[in-house]
């Protein structure tokens, strides 16, 4: 399989080169030679074992110990008769040992070796269309807590947090991950429980009480203020980006809230009366503040703590908080329509599968396209809003729906070009 050529017949120790004809597999051949060359000793090369060493191109496999200590046994080692005869053992040669095959290469006549076939790519879209199937969970119980009357907004997070606890308690005990968690981050999944279960009542109270896409656009700015918070909490850099950001996402929300001292008494496309208008748009305000303040949280906890032990304080916690709110206030009331109470069960079933969907979507794919698709949302609730509930939109919701996705959008993309410069 290659060519032996002698550099020096008149030194012991002679440098062999090795011109491969494959680069797949090298066969070396040595073989023991006297070193005066002498003309009896010519018969005795047939009786000699050939040693044969197999190279490889592309191995990289470290030389074991027991090779090692083999070959320099085999070098050093003199013949009984005590003639003087050397193993020639070159030194410029590497060898990668190998354990031998059943099947021998095909250079020798044996079927060659199979090569590890390549994994399988993934689909290019995945991670999009997973947060895409997310955006549209969420968008629906959306519309569906428009849709039921009578049940208050902390009763519909009581009954969605319930068929999550029944849900995750399982997965928990599967993955033997414990109930509490880490000692050092229980105070950090308390507060990630409490933020976010408050953020989700925020939620569907302000849908109740608004139009459903201006409540929606209000809610999707919590990642503007997810920037901010992490600048202030984590110290994360802040650019001038943030801050015209930040800008356009107030005005959206002012266009949204058309507060009387700016735009008159002239209330146009406000469901109900102003009052609960501007309820739902600080319900909806502060329910975004609280979702920036659970991102920041869960990335102050980082990845040492499991996914389903973090929705697990979520649902607990929020179930505890409503369970006690809702017995202060006195707003206790089960459904007597049976279409009714088959919406709350889907509300929390759509909830779990939004949240697996989500999560999915951001373990495979960036967090800026994944935060793009969540745009998603704002369209499909003003289509939401036209369809089931015949309320067009007025040209300021349209204008501060514009200003809310343009400055998310750019924060997303922002993050999404700084990671692929470091990547």
């Amino acid at each position: 399989m290659g060519d032996l050529t002698d550099r020096s017949r008149a030194s012991d120790d002679r440098v062999l080169t090795v011109v491969p004809r494959r680069e797949s597999d090298i066969t070396v051949v040595f073989r023991k030679v006297d070193g005066d060359d002498d003309d009896d000793d010519a018969d005795d090369d047939d009786e000699r074992a050939a040693e044969r060493i197999h190279l490889q191109s592309d191995c990289r496999a470290p030389r074991s110990h027991d090779a090692e200590e083999a070959v320099k046994k085999k070098g050093s080692a003199k013949p009984p008769d005590g003639s003087g005869r050397r193993a020639l053992c070159p030194r410029a040669i590497t060898v990668c040992f190998r354990h031998e095959r059943a099947e021998e290469p095909a250079s020798l006549g044996g079927s060659a070796p199979a090569e590890d076939p390549e994994k399988k790519k993934k689909f290019p879209g995945l991670g999009l269309i997973y947060g895409l199937l997310s955006t549209v969970f969420f968008s629906v119980i959306a519309l569906l807590v428009k849709t039921i009357q009578g049940v208050h907004a902390i009763e519909i997070s009581a009954i969605r947090c319930f068929f999550q606890v029944l849900f995750v308690a399982p997965l928990i005990i599967y993955h033997k991950t414990g109930f509490l968690g880490p000692r050092n981050k229980r105070v950090y999944l308390v507060l990630r429980g409490f933020l976010g279960s408050n953020a989700m009542i925020l939620l569907f109270y302000a849908v109740q009480q608004m139009p459903l896409a201006d409540a929606t656009v209000i809610m999707f700015s919590n990642p503007v203020f997810t920037s901010l918070l992490a600048w202030i909490f984590l110290k994360e850099k802040c650019s001038i980006w943030d801050c015209v950001f930040t800008v356009f996402t107030i005005t959206g929300v002012i266009l949204i809230a058309r507060p009387p001292f700016l735009f008159g008494e002239r209330f146009q496309g406000i469901e109900g009366n102003y009052t609960n208008h501007i309820k739902g748009t600080i319900a909806a305000f502060l329910g975004a503040v609280g979702a920036a303040c659970t991102f920041v949280v869960l990335r102050k906890m980082g990845k040492s703590v499991h996914y389903y032990l973090s929705v697990w304080y979520y649902a607990v916690i929020g179930l505890l908080e409503c369970i006690i709110v809702l017995s202060v206030l006195g707003e206790w009331s089960i459904p007597l329509c049976g279409r009714d109470r088959w919406i709350l069960m889907l509300i929390a079933v759509l909830g779990i599968a939004g949240q697996i969907f989500l999560t999915k979507a951001l373990q495979i794919e960036k967090a800026g396209p994944v935060a793009l698709m969540r745009t998603v949302d704002v369209v499909l609730a003003f289509i939401f809003q036209f369809i089931f509930f015949n309320h067009a939109p007025t040209w300021w919701s349209l204008g501060g729906a514009l200003c809310v996705v343009v400055s998310t959008s750019g924060v997303a993309l922002r993050k999404w070009f700084s990671s692929t410069r470091k990547s």
